[in-house]
């Protein structure tokens, strides 16, 4: 019996919730699943699991034996990673994840230059909304916008963004820039939904903020479109302040209500904390972390 392998099954089936998610996770076949669980309990000589037809639910042994497989197979990862070299020079392969549009504006030419002066570094981006386990998605990197919550991961914060408020200078023109959120209503918008409701926006008054109601004229699911149709002419829209430094530079977009805007966003790196950092990790954090600043610094609005 492979004891490394098994333990690994044993951690994907309590993560997984039942020996058929894991079976699908690990693309094996579920008897193999099934079977190499029952040779570890054989092992151990004493039940791991209790199952039910629904869900596996961890005995008192097996969930003290499934935090120690835990620290067991990380600590066997990081040996693996001294011995080949990881803690010596900067060279693997590095995986960071970043939201889509600050993706692709910041983050990506930023790894492009570091890649031009790591040569034995290769890195994979991965450009999603969607907040990512590092642990479960073997992730070294996260660059996140917004507050963060307490946890055991290091953020270093490199800027902030703001929420802000917009539309071309043609709309404005034709029907008036909003004094106050309470004018929403009158106006036609563009709402990116998966920012804010397409029925009210939240603005801050004194030191609280508030919602305000507001006509949705537009909804879409993309920054980008809710911007190109900004642009247009289609109406006010809502969006991070990095996404249209752009076009308001060229004027294609002017912002109004700055005084009611909510308290700034924080950007951060985050990354598991770890006994030694690969150096892979450390070269990037320590490349890209100026040079992120400086971006949000120029993109500052």
């Amino acid at each position: 019996m492979d004891r490394l392998e098994s333990m690994s099954i044993l951690l994907e089936a309590v993560e997984a919730g039942s020996l058929s998610a894991a079976a699908r996770r690990l693309g094996m076949p579920l008897a193999t699943v099934s079977r190499k669980v029952s040779e570890l309990e054989a092992h151990l000589k004493t039940r791991l699991f209790t199952r039910s037809a629904r869900r596996l639910a961890l005995t008192d042994a097996g969930s003290s034996y499934a935090i120690a497989c835990k620290r067991i197979l990380e600590d066997v990862n990081e040996a693996e990673r001294a011995a080949s070299g990881e803690y010596s020079a900067p060279k693997g392969d590095l995986i960071i994840t970043a939201p889509i549009v600050f993706g692709r504006l910041h983050v990506l030419p930023v790894a492009m230059d570091f890649l031009n002066a790591y040569s034995d570094i290769s890195i994979r981006i991965v450009q999603t909304d969607r907040v990512i386990d590092l642990l479960d998605d073997h992730v070294d990197l996260a660059v996140r916008i917004g507050e963060l919550p307490d946890s055991s991961l290091v953020a270093a914060k490199v800027g902030s963004i703001r929420l802000v408020t917009c539309a071309s200078p043609a709309y404005f023109a034709k029907r008036g820039a909003p004094r106050g959120p309470d004018e929403l209503s009158a106006h036609e918008c563009v709402t990116f939904d998966r920012l804010m409701s397409p029925d009210a926006w939240t603005f801050r008054i004194g030191k609280s903020n508030a919602p305000f109601a507001i006509r949705s004229r537009l909804v879409v699911d993309t920054a980008e479109a809710a911007i190109d149709a900004a642009i247009a002419g289609i109406g006010i829209t809502r969006v991070l302040s990095y996404q249209i430094a752009n076009a308001v530079q060229v004027g294609a977009l002017a912002m109004t209500l700055q005084e009611f805007e909510p308290a700034p966003w924080p950007v951060s790196l985050v990354y598991t904390r770890q006994r030694l950092l690969p150096l892979k990790l450390r070269a990037f954090l320590d490349f890209a972390a100026p040079r992120l600043k400086a971006r949000l610094l120029q993109d500052a609005l």
